[in-house]
């Protein structure tokens, strides 16, 4: 197991008490699972949650700015932002473009691949230029310049070994969306603007739900999708299929990671509480792991996730609606 020790509590005087941005959208990590990801996210916005602000690591990286360049063509076109409407674009985003293994990256020749490693120039065993393409043909970075709500994703500089956030306002923002969504040895590290001294890979690598940052920006309502369940129950894999075990050791890791993520803010929700403070967390997130094969998968099983996410997160939200009922219920019995 990782040794992933949890953040400190941040300090009263680094949270941005008077901060605008007071509800937010929290995207966790999960690479293909982030399907399950855009059909929570339909459900929490057909609620009527309104985020302010939308954080975002690797995959949630991509769906947190592909959300917010949406709102902002609404807000540009209409003056306003129909979040429902956002989501569903979301939902027709994965289901037209992500449609199987092609889609997100390719296979590098055995041959180029064990020559550029034996003569240190290793640069992932998928090639994620796909990737790539999605993000720049379907994102215009100026535009989410003009974003009327505050978007951030995380990636994590290789050399320097740092978390790093980056904004819209940030130059060559969309390097760090595919830099947040690319998978440690699966996919090459993307260089910022071109830079080799700035390497950057999943922002996963030290978060996975990127619930410290929105804290600490101030947000007092949060809404958190992730995309890995608390445990990860044993099943039947092809160890020795050299991505499996990658994808298989990743998710391990990533669990840990997540479960120590979302501890944390339980624990920061519950001393709010305790201090009589404002602070609302909400935590959608599968009952059980999810499974999609990297290399085999298509529409069916990108749908099968969206729909399972969907549930999970009307479920999540009707259990909430119940909870803070019998909350009512009680503080008005008489005592």
């Amino acid at each position: 197991m990782i040794d992933n020790p949890n953040p400190p509590v941040p300090h009263r005087s680094h949270i941005q008490h008077n901060s605008p941005q007071n509800s937010a959208l929290v995207l966790g990590g999960g690479s293909l699972k982030g399907a399950f990801q855009t059909g929570a996210v339909m459900a929490i916005l057909e609620s009527g949650f309104t985020p302010d602000a939308i954080y975002g690591i690797s995959v949630g990286s991509l769906n947190a700015t592909f959300l917010t360049h949406e709102a902002t063509r609404q807000f540009e076109e209409t003056g306003k932002i129909d979040w429902p409407k956002a989501g569903r674009a979301l939902l027709e985003f994965w289901i037209r473009n992500i449609t199987g293994p092609q889609a997100i990256a390719e296979e590098r020749s055995r041959l180029m691949m064990g020559y550029n490693t034996l003569f240190s120039r290793f640069d992932g065993l998928l090639d994620n230029q796909p990737l790539r393409h999605l993000v720049t043909s379907h994102l215009d970075a100026e535009r989410l310049k003009r974003a009327p709500i505050k978007l951030k994703v995380g990636a994590v500089d290789i050399i320097e070994g740092d978390m790093v956030y980056a904004s819209p306002q940030d130059d060559h923002f969309l390097d760090y969306v595919v830099a947040s969504s690319s998978l440690p040895f699966i996919m090459p590290a993307t260089q910022i603007g071109g830079d080799h001294r700035k390497a950057f890979l999943d922002g996963g690598l030290r978060e996975v739900a990127p619930l410290r940052v929105a804290i600490e920006d101030g947000v007092t309502d949060i809404m958190c999708v992730a995309c890995h369940a608390k445990k990860i129950f044993t099943e039947k894999f092809n160890y020795r299929n050299l991505l499996n075990l990658i994808d298989r050791v990743k998710d391990i890791t990533v669990n840990q990671l997540v479960n120590n993520d979302i501890a944390w803010a339980e624990r920061f929700a519950e001393r709010e509480k305790l201090r009589q403070r404002d602070f609302n967390l909400t935590v959608v997130r599968p009952h059980e792991p999810l499974h999609l094969d990297l290399q085999r998968f298509d529409s069916e099983d990108i749908g099968r996730l969206m729909i399972l996410g969907y549930q999970t997160a009307t479920d999540t939200l009707r259990q909430l609606r119940l909870n803070k009922a019998a909350e009512g219920k009680e503080q008005d019995s008489p005592k």
